[in-house]
C-alpha cells in the first residue's frame, strides 16, 4: 500500500488520442495538469462557508432581518446538491475540460453579480451561479485524474493527487470562516463575493492553456436528443426531491410533512423513471448491485454531519454563549483545517483505506464526547482540543472516503459519482444545520451544546460500527480500478 503507483504494461499509443497523451509521459500528473483542477476544487468548499460572517452584515445593508438572509446559505447547498452529479453526468457526455471552463465562467459572472447586487433576489441569484459554477470542478477532476491514470497504466489509486484534491477540497472548508470575518471587517461584505473572480479567472485560464482538449463530441444531435442523453427528466426530478428534503429540514423543528411527502413521491417517480431510462442520470440498478459504493455515500453523509455541526454549532456557541467576535471563533476553529491538511496527504498518499475510515471515526467519537465537557468556564485549550479531534476526522476520512470512491465507482462513470459524493456531503451539511437550528432554537446555552453532543457520539459509534464490519473495505486498494460493467 505504500510507495509510487506501480504500473502496469504499457497500453499502445493508438489508444488514446494525440491530444489527451500531451504531456504524459513520465509524468502523468505534473502540476501543470493538477494546479488548475486543485483551483478550482476549492472554491466550492469556501465559498459554502465564506460567508456565514456576512449574513449579519448584508441583513443590515439591505434593511432585512437577519433570518430572511438564511436563505443565500440554502441557495449554495442546494444549487451544489444538484449540480454537483449533474456537471459530473455532462463532464461524461461532452468532455470534463468544457465542464470545467463553463463552471469557472459562472462562477465569475456569480461573484460580479453578488458584489454589484442591490436586493436580495439578486444575491440569491449570485449564490446559484456560484453553487453551480464552482459544483462542476470536483467532477470533472476526479474524471480527468482517472482518465489520465488509465491511460498512463498506473495499477493503483494516484494517492498523491487525490490527497492534493482533498487538501483542496475538504481541508480548505474552514478556512471560509475565518477568511470571511477578515474580509467583511476589512472591505466589506460584498467582497464575499468578489473574492471568488480572481481565483476562478486563474482556473480558467489555466484550464484553457494546460489541459488537454475534450474529444469531439461523437454525437451532436438535436437538443431533445441532448437533454435525452443528459437525463434531463432525471435531473428534474433529483432536484425536485432535493428541494423538498431541504424544505422539510429547514422548517424542523416544526415539520413541513407536505414537503417530505412531495420529497418521497419524487424520489419513487424518479426511481421508477431512472429504471426505464437509456441513459440514466441517476443508474439505480448500479447503485443496487454496488452497494459498498452506497455505504461510501453514507459514511461521507454521516461523518460531514459532525464536521459540519463542529464548525457551525461550536462557532455558534462560541459567539453567543462565551461572547466571542465572529473573528475569534472562527480563529478557534481553524487548527481543525490545518491539522486535516497535514493528516490528508500521507493517509493520501498511501492509498490507506480501512485504517483511515477507522481513525475518523474515532476521531469523530473522541471529539464529540470532548463536546461534553466544553462549558463557558472551559479554558479554550479544551476548545481547541475538540477541533483538533475533528481535524483528524476531516483529513482521514477526507483521503479515505475519495479512495473508496476511485475504486469503487465505475471508471466511465466516475464524474457522476464524484458529484454524487459530493451531494451526500451537502446533505451532511443540511442536516447539520437542521441539528443545530432545533437545539439552539430558542437560546444558545452549554446544555444544548451537549445535546448535541450526545447525537454526535451516537452518528460517529454508528459510522464506526459501519467500516469496522465493512467487508469490502478490508480488500487490497491497490488493485485495478474497477471497470464499467458494458450496458
Amino acid at each position: 500500500m505504500t510507495g509510487a503507483p506501480r504500473r502496469a504494461p504499457a497500453r499502445p499509443a493508438a489508444t488514446a488520442p494525440a491530444a489527451a497523451r500531451t504531456d504524459r509521459g513520465a509524468r502523468p500528473f505534473s502540476w501543470r495538469f493538477t494546479a488548475p483542477l486543485l483551483l478550482g476544487a476549492s472554491l466550492n468548499p469556501v465559498n459554502s462557508s465564506l460567508l456565514a460572517t456576512a449574513l449579519t452584515p448584508i441583513a443590515a445593508s439591505l434593511g432585512v432581518p437577519v433570518g430572511r438572509v438564511a436563505v443565500l446559505v440554502a441557495a449554495l447547498y442546494l444549487a451544489s446538491a444538484i449540480a454537483q452529479p449533474t456537471a459530473g453526468k455532462a463532464a461524461e457526455e461532452f468532455g470534463p475540460r468544457r465542464v470545467f471552463l463553463t463552471g469557472a465562467a459562472l462562477v465569475v459572472a456569480g461573484g460580479t453579480v453578488g458584489a454589484l447586487g442591490q436586493d436580495l433576489p439578486t444575491l440569491v441569484t449570485a449564490r446559484v451561479l456560484i453553487g453551480v459554477g464552482t459544483s462542476a470542478a470536483y467532477p470533472t477532476a476526479m474524471l480527468l485524474i482517472r482518465r489520465r491514470a488509465t491511460d498512463a497504466g498506473l495499477a493503483e489509486p494516484p494517492g498523491r493527487v487525490l490527497g492534493a484534491l482533498s487538501v483542496a477540497g475538504q481541508a480548505t472548508l474552514a478556512l471560509g470562516l475565518p477568511a470571511g470575518g477578515l474580509l467583511v471587517g476589512a472591505a466589506g461584505w460584498r467582497w464575499t463575493f468578489l473574492a471568488s473572480v480572481p481565483f476562478a479567472l486563474a482556473a480558467l485560464a489555466m484550464t484553457w492553456a494546460w489541459i488537454p482538449r475534450d474529444p469531439p463530441v461523437a454525437r451532436r444531435g438535436s437538443a431533445r436528443e441532448v437533454l435525452a442523453r443528459l437525463d434531463a427528466a432525471g435531473i428534474a426530478g433529483f432536484g425536485g426531491a432535493m428541494t423538498a428534503l431541504l424544505v422539510f429540514l429547514m422548517a424542523l423543528p416544526e415539520p413541513a410533512w407536505a414537503a417530505l411527502a412531495l420529497a418521497a413521491v419524487l424520489a419513487a417517480a424518479l426511481t421508477a423513471w431512472e429504471l426505464r431510462a437509456r441513459a440514466p442520470f441517476l443508474d439505480v440498478r448500479l447503485l443496487a448491485s454496488n452497494m459498498p459504493l452506497v455505504r461510501t455515500y453514507l459514511r461521507v453523509a454521516l461523518t460531514q454531519l459532525g464536521v459540519y455541526t463542529v464548525m457551525y454549532g461550536v462557532t455558534q456557541w462560541l459567539e453567543a454563549g462565551r461572547g466571542l467576535s465572529a473573528e475569534q471563533a472562527g480563529l478557534l476553529v481553524l487548527p481543525m483545517s490545518g491539522l486535516a491538511v497535514l493528516v490528508t496527504r500521507p493517509v493520501a498518499r498511501r492509498n490507506m483505506l480501512r485504517g483511515a475510515l477507522v481513525a475518523a471515526a474515532a476521531a469523530s467519537l473522541a471529539g464529540s464526547a470532548g463536546m461534553l465537557l466544553l462549558g463557558t468556564s472551559a479554558p479554550v485549550v479544551a476548545v481547541v482540543g475538540v477541533t483538533l479531534a475533528f481535524g483528524v476526522t476531516v483529513g482521514t476520512q477526507s483521503a479515505g472516503n475519495q479512495t473508496a470512491l476511485y475504486l469503487q465507482a465505475p471508471a466511465g462513470r466516475i464524474g457522476t459519482a464524484a458529484g454524487l459524493f459530493r451531494t451526500f456531503a451537502y446533505t451532511g451539511s443540511i442536516a447539520s444545520s437542521t441539528l443545530t437550528g432545533v437545539v439552539f432554537q430558542d437560546e444558545v446555552t452549554d446544555a444544548g451544546l451537549h445535546t448535541i453532543a450526545v447525537v454526535l457520539i451516537a452518528v460517529s459509534a454508528v459510522v464506526l460500527l459501519m467500516v469496522l464490519t465493512d467487508r469490502a473495505l478490508r480488500k487490497d486498494p491497490t488493485h485495478r480500478p474497477r471497470k464499467e460493467t458494458p450496458s
